[in-house]
């Protein structure tokens, strides 16, 4: 499967947002990620509607939008008129979680689960058939910057096993402490799809580093 790399724009300088997302729409990474945190599910707020949409006019990229939020599912139809071409919620967060991964797939774009670095990824097991994307968080969600979980290679393989057992297509991502480093192992421990953050935005060269990650 094709690996991605989705660039976090939660690390990014936001003075210079336009000239951040144009550096990636140059850049040869596929997704542009974007963090949503509501100060609630998280201990953090990052930004909302009013910036996703505005990243949407400028990248070229689609935007894959990850809710870290309460009731995930009144903001589906919005986030979508803002431009996300994928939409991750978490399992944590969503009391029916299979209602509301087909109310983002009944849009046309993908949706994605999300687990807590605590979630078991067997809770999956009754959806994992319904969902494109699984995105373990190998930090805990809130904060960029953070170091890489260890115990996150041993649970991205035990859902790589689950994905196989039940045939499903769900491509595997990971968030958190992602770094030039540890990218190899993320691979090769089942993961197609990373999100990096300070990794990237922080480098001396943003676009050589998604290649090098790429090339991991």
């Amino acid at each position: 499967m094709e690996r991605i790399i989705s660039p976090s724009i939660l690390a990014a300088d936001f003075m210079n947002l336009r000239e951040e997302i144009e550096l990636i729409n140059k850049s040869s990474a596929q997704w542009l990620h974007c963090d949503v945190m509501d100060g609630v599910f998280v201990p953090n707020i990052s930004f909302g509607l009013p910036v996703v949409s505005m990243v949407g006019k400028l990248s070229e990229k689609p935007l894959d939008v990850h809710l870290m939020t309460i009731e995930p599912q009144n903001h589906i139809a919005d986030f979508y008129k803002a431009g996300a071409k994928n939409i991750t919620i978490h399992y944590e967060a969503c009391r029916h979680l299979h209602r509301t991964v087909h109310l983002i797939k009944s849009l046309g774009i993908n949706a994605g689960i999300s687990l807590n670095p605590h979630t078991p990824v067997h809770f999956l097991e009754e959806i994992i058939t319904d969902v494109d994307l699984v995105l373990i968080m190998s930090v805990n969600p809130g904060f960029g910057g953070q170091k890489l979980i260890q115990n996150s290679f041993s649970k991205i393989e035990r859902l790589k096993e689950l994905i196989e057992k039940k045939n499903s297509n769900a491509m595997i991502q990971v968030d958190g402490g992602v770094t030039l480093e540890n990218a190899r192992q993320l691979f090769e421990a089942g993961v197609n799809n990373i999100v990096a953050g300070t990794t990237i935005f922080k480098s001396e060269d943003p676009k050589r580093t998604i290649e090098l990650l790429l090339e991991a």
